[in-house]
């Protein structure tokens, strides 16, 4: 006897629905129910926000945070001093450190980590763009804070070899930090004391 399922279109909504991050089998298929069976116009108004998102939204061309414009609003911010910068895995690791208030300079993304098994290289992140603010901009400090794991030391000492012989002082976020962990999953009062209390390199 031949299984009753879902039509076609909903099971292939199931099954893109499941590609969202934290998104398992279960909840994609109340989300997919959820979605057929609205009576009102929700379901459109959040896939209209969806595609407007990804229409307007794009890396600041410094640092690489989310923004609408061509760079985002802590990079056009005068106010902040310009020869301080901290040098972040993802732009999802600039929030945390904004909230704690602890920092008031100014950021780089680099897009991620060297990750030999992962076939992630120092060409594949914003090295370059890196190197190239420090020639147009005058810094005077680097605070790496990068995630506390092999990855991470591996990024920082390569980016620390390049930086070799400039003169600008390399720092590092204290070990607030637990090991083999990430800013994302720092509370801000860690992320302050990390940030007050870096190291030179």
């Amino acid at each position: 006897m031949r299984k009753t399922e879902y039509p076609v279109a909903i099971r292939n909504l199931i099954a893109q629905l499941r590609q969202m991050p934290g998104v398992g089998p279960r909840s994609a298929e109340r989300i997919a129910l959820w979605i057929v069976r609205a009576r009102n116009d929700q379901p459109g108004q959040i896939a209209r926000a969806i595609t407007e998102t990804r229409q307007a939204v794009h890396p600041c061309a410094l640092c690489g945070f989310f923004t609408t414009e061509e760079i985002c609003e802590i990079c056009a911010d005068s106010s902040r001093p310009t020869e301080l910068l901290c040098i972040v895995e993802q732009p999802t690791d600039i929030l945390p450190l904004e909230k704690t208030g602890a920092f008031r300079g100014r950021y780089h993304s680099l897009g991620g980590k060297i990750s030999p098994l992962d076939h992630v290289g120092p060409e594949d992140l914003r090295i370059n763009e890196l190197l190239d603010r420090l020639d147009r901009e005058r810094i005077s400090e680097i605070i790496f804070a990068l995630s506390a794991d092999v990855e991470g030391e591996a990024t920082t000492n390569y980016i620390v070899d390049l930086l070799k012989g400039k003169p600008i002082t390399l720092t590092r976020i204290a070990r607030g930090i637990p090991a083999g962990g990430g800013l994302e999953s720092a509370d801000e009062l860690t992320l302050s004391a990390a940030l007050s209390g870096r190291t030179k390199l």
